[in-house]
């Protein structure tokens, strides 16, 4: 009786070992359990499908922000892994004319046509600018400079022979991916000139003696350094000529000590005092498409980030 009852005793538990063991195996059929492996297993499934590995790494992500090249960077909540996803980042952004696009020749016509309204200072200047993927433009400007004025309400005449001056800098083509037959640009320039000027017929009236003095100041040697920022526009007229314009605010950097006073008129910056001006130019363009070498096939960062899903554009 007592060895029955054994024998039910073990019966009883293997079938209750059983049913526990039938009932687990249902409950993970009915609730599988998921973490950051499973949520990422299809990486290691599919390894050269990158739309499929990376939307699994969003699924396990918890975290997003954008860096400070604008891309979104997922951050894994368990590991802490940082990632970008390439399927998101965009092409970089390609040059539409090559390297070397085009060399322009100008004439800047602004002091002729101001003498034409009375001005009495002021030649000519030339420049010559290098286009670089039709957006930055290395320029160099040589020009001639004279005066002979007596400034309203001034009590002399001031006389500066034909000197020469110079003026080195670059500009901007903020349209540099559009239709190159028109410019909107931004630039700056360092001017420098040596000179000569004197001043002539100055004259001093004594309330005292009620006469009036005049004497001269003979011819004096200088040079002078300046700086011009400027903002324009440049449009074609018919083939490879173009007329463009601008207005540029300029200020003294240095010059010379002067024994009798400063001088009035600077060769290529204008009267002192005057810190608007501008120009007016006609110029000639010449094609360097020709020098360029055939252009490679762009690779983009999302094609990187393809190749090393890991990599961010930082590193």
């Amino acid at each position: 009786m007592k060895t029955m009852k054994n024998r039910l005793s073990v019966t009883l538990l293997i079938a209750l070992l059983a049913l526990v063991q039938l009932y687990a195996r249902e409950q993970r059929r009915a609730t599988p359990v998921n973490n950051a492996a499973t949520a990422t297993q299809a990486v290691n499934e599919t390894k050269n499908d990158t739309a499929r590995i990376y939307a699994a790494k969003r699924a396990a992500a918890g975290v997003t922000f954008v860096n400070d090249n604008g891309f979104t960077v997922y951050v894994d909540s368990i590991s802490g892994e940082e990632w970008i996803d390439s399927t998101s980042v965009r092409k970089v952004p390609k040059m539409e004319f090559p390297l070397f696009h085009s060399l322009s020749v100008g004439l800047n016509l602004w002091d002729p046509l101001m003498r034409a309204f009375g001005q009495h200072y002021g030649v000519a200047d030339a420049q010559a600018q290098l286009w670089l993927h039709n957006r930055y433009a290395p320029t160099v400007e040589v020009g001639l400079g004279q005066a002979s004025d007596t400034p309203s309400g001034m009590n002399f005449t001031y006389r500066s022979p034909v000197s020469v001056y110079f003026r080195i800098g670059a500009d901007y083509n903020f349209l540099f991916n559009s239709n190159p037959d028109y410019m909107v640009f931004a630039g700056v320039r360092y001017g420098f000139s040596p000179f000569s000027y004197s001043v002539d017929n100055i004259s001093l009236d004594s309330p005292y003696w009620d006469e009036t003095a005049k004497f001269n100041i003979p011819s004096q040697h200088a040079t002078a350094g300046w700086f011009e920022v400027g903002f324009g526009l440049r449009v074609k007229l018919w083939g490879p000529v173009s007329a463009g314009w601008s207005f540029k605010y300029r200020s003294i950097l240095h010059e010379s000590k002067a024994k009798y006073g400063e001088p009035w008129y600077i060769p290529g910056f204008g009267a002192r005092g005057s810190s608007v001006s501008g120009t007016f130019s006609v110029v000639y363009t010449i094609p360097l498409q020709h020098l360029n070498k055939p252009k490679a096939d762009a690779v983009s960062i999302s094609e990187s980030l393809s190749a090393s899903p890991e990599t961010s554009p930082e590193e």
